[in-house]
């Protein structure tokens, strides 16, 4: 399976379970370290660990193996290593703070909406 069909998986699992504002970057021209950061938001603790927990099983269903999963007691940001896909689950206030967009400005957005429903 390759790095968008992952994408594909993380996003449409992070979307069933009413992620918010969910964008995805192609940074395998400014990275090494992935393919694609996603980044999302869930309104509550028990919203981000439904969309963690979500895509998760969603990939593993795939055969696809997580790689690392950092901050899964947090409320503020989790960090799912995918292999060549980075999710990041934040809630409001963190991902404001953190703002990965404007770090990874040179990245070009992937176009989900075939996969979000609207």
């Amino acid at each position: 399976m390759n790095s968008k069909e992952i994408l594909e998986i993380a996003v449409r699992a992070a979307d069933s379970k009413r992620a918010e504002d969910i964008i995805a970057l192609d940074v395998r021209e400014v990275s090494l370290l992935a393919d694609y950061f996603v980044v999302m938001q869930g309104g509550s603790k028990r919203q981000m660990d439904a969309i963690l927990e979500e895509i998760m099983e969603k990939e593993e269903d795939a055969g696809i193996t997580v790689k690392r999963v950092e901050g899964k007691n947090s409320d503020k940001w989790v960090l799912l290593d995918l292999g060549d896909v980075v999710v990041n689950i934040f809630n409001p206030e963190e991902r404001a703070y953190y703002n990965l967009e404007k770090l990874w400005a040179n990245a070009e957005n992937v176009d989900l909406t075939a996969w979000i429903e609207a």
